[in-house]
């Protein structure tokens, strides 16, 4: 046989080989890897937040992943891991990634999540769909390159649902999939909510927005900073 025929041969068959021995790792490669919480956080970002109050938001949640209560918890869980991802809500139209899913197992993937946090620009316009924005997260969740023990929705916000379709009906939707729904109210002076004469904005999120088993809401007001609220909330949610 020619040389060059050869040489043509053995590079062929070198090639097939290389695919046949990178197949099995492709394929593992989409498998959705396995952790202990998938988590998608649902930062309000609406027009009633100010720029101030956005970056407050933000620093709180990458405060909370880092702080040492939070990863405590989450190297002694089974997989010693978690998965979040950081979402901002405005109007119906307006839900956005700020930061896509993030493996969480220590310090310096913590610190990584909370720089890029507070590195991206403002994207969320309009007004108040947390319907919306569950429903944006359940399909991260359901689409997302990992698979929790458990799934949850943290939504923080500082007023009622006002956009889109029923909160309550987008919050079903979600605990049928099995993903549980947690609220975090942000309350200003007076703390009230006109959509339903006056009610303090934690009632409603109690009965409106949450749903799941063990669902709860954290509340950031005057006796509790929002860095406080948040670390609190994310220690529960993944202990």
């Amino acid at each position: 046989m020619p040389v060059s025929r050869w040489n043509g041969l053995s590079r062929r068959m070198a090639l097939g080989l290389a695919a046949a021995a990178a197949a099995p790792r492709l394929g593992s490669a989409q498998r959705p890897v396995p952790v202990d919480v998938v988590l998608a956080l649902a930062a309000d970002g609406s027009g009633s937040i100010d720029d101030d109050e956005l970056r407050l938001q933000r620093d709180g949640y990458g405060q909370a992943l880092s702080s040492p209560e939070v990863l405590s918890v989450v190297t002694k869980g089974m997989h010693g891991a978690i998965a979040v991802i950081y979402t901002e809500w405005g109007g119906p139209t307006s839900q956005h990634v700020i930061v896509d899913w993030t493996l969480i197992r220590d310090e310096p993937s913590a610190r990584g999540f909370a720089a890029e946090l507070l590195a991206r620009p403002r994207a969320a316009r309009g007004y108040n769909s947390i319907s919306a924005a569950i429903d944006f997260c359940v399909r991260h969740i359901e689409t997302g390159p990992y698979r929790g023990l458990r799934r949850v929705i943290d939504v923080s916000g500082d007023g009622p649902n006002i956009g889109g379709r029923a909160v309550e009906a987008a919050r079903d939707d979600a605990v049928a999939k099995g993903i549980t729904v947690n609220a975090l109210a942000i309350l200003r002076p007076g703390g009230q909510v006109p959509a339903r004469l006056g009610q303090p904005l934690p009632d409603y999120y109690r009965e409106a927005v949450i749903g799941g088993p063990g669902a709860f809401v954290e509340v950031a007001d005057a006796d509790r900073s929002f860095a406080d609220a948040v670390r609190r909330k994310i220690v529960t949610e993944i202990a």
